[in-house]
Formats: C-alpha cells, sequence, structure tokens
C-alpha cells in the first residue's frame, strides 16, 4: 500500500499556516498543505521532514513535527499521514514544486472549489482546532 504525507506548518507566531497551490493534478490549481510519497522501507515521520525540505526548504532544525492523523483508502490501496508543527524561528520558505504561501485561517476549508482533498483539508483544520494549544505549544 503505497504512503503518502501531509504536512501543516504554522509560522512562529501560530498566525498563519503554510499552504501550497498545486500545479499538477490531482488537485490542480487546488490549495493544499504541502506534502508527498513516502519511500519504500522509509519511516513516516522521517518522509514527512524529508518531503518538507524538498517541497519548502524547512529543515528539521526549524520545526518539530507531531503525527496528528492517518487517512486509509483500501480501495484506492494507499494511506495518508497526516504531521503538524510549529515553526521554531522564523525562516524564508521556497521551493518550486508547487506555488507557496500563508494562509490566514479566515476561509472555507471545505471548499472543494477551493482546497484539495474532498473536504479533508477542513477536517484536518477541525482536528487541530480542539488540540490547538497542546500541538503547537501555546
Amino acid at each position: 500500500m503505497q504512503g503518502y504525507n501531509l504536512i501543516v506548518v504554522y509560522n512562529t507566531a501560530a498566525d498563519r499556516m503554510l499552504m501550497c497551490r498545486r500545479k499538477k493534478d490531482p488537485y490542480k490549481g487546488l490549495s493544499n498543505f504541502v506534502g508527498g510519497k513516502i519511500e519504500q522501507g522509509e519511516d513516516g515521520l522521517s518522509a514527512a521532514y524529508r518531503e518538507l525540505f524538498e517541497e519548502t526548504s524547512i529543515q528539521r532544525a526549524d520545526i518539530k513535527l507531531t503525527h496528528l492523523m492517518d487517512f486509509t483508502y483500501h480501495l484506492d490501496e494507499c494511506y495518508v499521514e497526516v504531521y503538524v508543527g510549529r515553526l521554531i524561528r522564523d525562516i524564508k520558505v521556497s521551493g518550486d514544486e508547487n506555488d507557496l504561501y500563508w494562509s490566514d485561517f479566515e476561509h472555507d476549508f471545505f471548499s472543494l472549489s477551493e482546497y484539495a482533498g474532498e473536504g479533508n483539508i477542513g477536517h484536518i483544520m477541525e482536528h487541530i482546532a480542539f488540540n490547538r494549544d497542546m500541538l503547537l505549544g501555546l
């Protein structure tokens, strides 16, 4: 079963989160969290840090990720691991895989016309809100 990850990155003030606008299908043109494939034999957390660096230039020393939840899609033979973290220091993010931007929270993250994942972005955001202080060290 193929594994993937999504990484929710908050800025140091925890008042914005990093999003990307996808350049390719699936979900071309829609906003999503950064992430990618978990390679064969790679553990999920290591894959999350690797993908985060590849897509944003955020290094492991810049953030502490917490494993938030998983989605398993048995019919598609894949699963998605979701991680969340808050930057330890302000850094400039950069990458060419997708267009990166910092988003506030005043959006309908369940909107299928704006966000990838058939409502999963909204579900993830709601779950983070329930555990915000613990997850983000506030």
